[in-house]
């Protein structure tokens, strides 16, 4: 799938990666690129410098899972393009900025990658407070870090928001051969605890890095503008009162002949 199919209306450059890798990313397995087309239809989405120095709006999103998954690469690779081959350690947390701007609104996502060793754990649990998103990763070719799923959601359901959104990453889908988490299974998980979505990315190989990021913005963005809605909807009704009662009047006016 192309990078300009999932952005609609709107084109972005990738540091120059978009035009190398176009012609890979449309051979990959069908079941990697899990973002749905349709939703962005409607939308102009653009991605912004990471240097950005203003947002109209700005949400708090957390990566946590196993340690040595790639959570740091995977936003490393959306937000900088950068990938370490060389795997060391996130020690507490590490804080990254992503800006999209939708439509008129320029996003800023807060993204706090948080370490997956036990030692840290009473420390992360204080990065919940006031989280929108949760982006809980595993990796396909680690069984341990899919088992402790069940954990890592206890801990996010217990300690964050209680309308945050949450999705499953399935991380390192490059490594194929080395797979001991189907898709399908994972695929099923997400189903049964109703997280809002379930992809595979590589942070190798840049596969759905960036779009994590995008969709959650796309996302936020939307239940912004559907609190925005109603909130002008409870005020006119409150500054119209008659418009209510004409509304309400209209409902039991016969239908018959």
């Amino acid at each position: 799938m192309n990078n300009s199919n999932i952005i609609n209306n709107k084109s972005f450059q990738d540091n120059d990666e978009l035009s190398k890798n176009s012609g890979s990313e449309s051979d990959q397995d069908p079941k990697v690129s899990q973002l749905n087309i349709e939703e962005n239809k409607k939308l102009n989405i653009e991605i912004l410098p990471e240097n950005t120095d203003k947002e109209d709006l700005s949400f708090k999103v957390i990566i946590i899972g196993d340690s040595s998954v790639g959570k740091s690469s995977l936003a490393n690779k959306a937000i900088k393009n950068k990938f370490e081959s060389s795997y060391s350690a996130t020690i507490g947390f590490d804080f990254f900025s992503f800006f999209v701007k939708i439509n008129n609104k320029i996003l800023k996502l807060q993204i706090w990658d948080t370490c997956g060793q036990e030692i840290y754990q009473s420390l992360i649990t204080n990065f919940y407070r006031n989280c929108s998103l949760g982006i809980m990763v595993y990796a396909i070719n680690n069984r341990d870090s899919y088992e402790h799923l069940d954990l890592w959601l206890k801990e996010i359901k217990r300690e964050s928001n209680p309308d945050a959104k949450i999705f499953l990453i399935g991380n390192k889908c490059d490594l194929e051969k080395e797979r001991v988490v189907t898709y399908e299974e994972a695929n099923i998980y997400s189903e049964d605890m109703e997280f809002s979505k379930f992809f595979e990315a590589s942070a190798k190989d840049g596969i759905n890095a960036k779009e994590i990021f995008i969709e959650a913005a796309r996302l936020l963005y939307e239940d912004y503008t559907e609190y925005k809605s109603e909130i002008s909807s409870s005020v006119s009704e409150k500054t119209n009162p008659e418009l209510k009662i004409t509304l309400n009047k209209n409902e039991h006016k016969s239908t018959c002949c």
